[in-house]
């Protein structure tokens, strides 16, 4: 080995800086930013999924961003719904986790590609 660290796509650090942010948003979101009962409420849960495939997906672990991507929509849908019903900081809250979770969608799926290009190539110079 050259003793160089490995070199990690961009698409790979977006999408586990958009995670990461997710995830803290969701909490906050339903803690201090903008919740919907004056101090908080169960819902607060709902950054409890992304917070547990964090760590996973920071290693680059195909399962946890498989889970990512299919849960990543929901979040969407959820702030998508929540920044077009409420008004005010509600609203500019909900659009902020909307764009995060759609960064992170993005990110991850241009990860996963990255690494389907990279593998066909690494393939077609093994048949060569």
């Amino acid at each position: 080995m050259n003793g160089a660290p490995p070199r990690i796509p961009r698409a790979a650090r977006l999408a586990v800086a958009s995670t990461l942010a997710l995830a803290f948003l969701e909490f906050l979101w339903e803690v201090a930013l903008a919740p919907l009962r004056p101090h908080g409420s169960w819902l607060v849960l709902k950054a409890l999924p992304v917070a547990l495939l964090v760590p996973g997906v920071a290693r680059g672990r195909r399962m946890p961003r498989q889970a990512l991507s299919l849960l990543l929509p929901l979040y969407i849908g959820e702030a998508l719904v929540r920044a077009m019903a409420e008004t005010g900081r509600h609203a500019l809250v909900a659009a902020a986790a909307c764009t995060t979770a759609g960064v992170a969608f993005v990110a991850l799926l241009a990860w996963f590609r990255d690494e389907t290009l990279r593998q066909r190539k690494h393939d077609a110079l093994d048949d060569a």
